[in-house]
Order: C-alpha cells, then structure tokens, then sequence
C-alpha cells in the first residue's frame, strides 16, 4: 500500500494505491490521524484502489464519525467499478449506513 497524502491550507487529499483490506487498514488510519490539526476538509481519492473489502466500508464510516467529530468536511472520490458495486450492495443490504454519502458516481 503507497499512500500519498497532499495538504494545502485547510484541506487534504488522501490517495492510496492498491488494496483495501485488514492488511493496508491501519497503514490508511494512521495517514488520517497525522493530518495537521487546520485540516478542515479531507477527501479521499480512491481512484487507484484495486480492491475493497469489508475493511474498506470499515474506513469510510470510521473516517465520516473522525470527520464528524473534528467539524471537518469529509469527501470521497475516483471510486473505481469494484467499490461502487461492494457500496452499493452495502447500501441495499445496510441502508441505515447511508453507504449512499460516498458514491457520487452515476450506477453503470
């Protein structure tokens, strides 16, 4: 798992790169929790994860209540097939998890 991490003033753009799993999950929250402390606005861009598990529906509704908690704007992006498909079955089997907050991306 590679991280890059792009701050500006207030925001931050996380961008992993390989799999999200139970393997890369800690390497993903420890680039979280090292973010300065102005950070007002993060997006993650997911745009070159190859895979997602379950770990992955872990991280995103873990980063949206850090998020919530440090009154910061949470925003996920570049969603590739295979995590649009695992969030939208999430959302249909789980809709209480508002899986929907994370998928911009029109259905194929």
């Amino acid at each position: 798992m590679i991280v890059s991490t792009i701050t500006g003033d207030t925001s931050v753009v996380i961008r992993p790169r390989g799999d999200i799993d139970d393997h890369t999950l800690p390497t993903l929250t420890a680039a979280f929790e090292a973010l300065p402390s102005a950070t007002t606005h993060v997006t993650w861009n997911l745009h070159d994860i190859h895979f997602m598990d379950v770990a992955g529906l872990h991280l995103l509704i873990d980063q949206r209540r850090a998020c919530q908690e440090t009154g910061r704007t949470l925003t996920v992006t570049g969603l590739p097939g295979q995590t649009q498909r695992l969030l939208r079955l999430a959302e249909e089997l789980f809709p209480a998890g508002a899986w929907h907050d994370f998928v911009t991306e029109p259905a194929a």
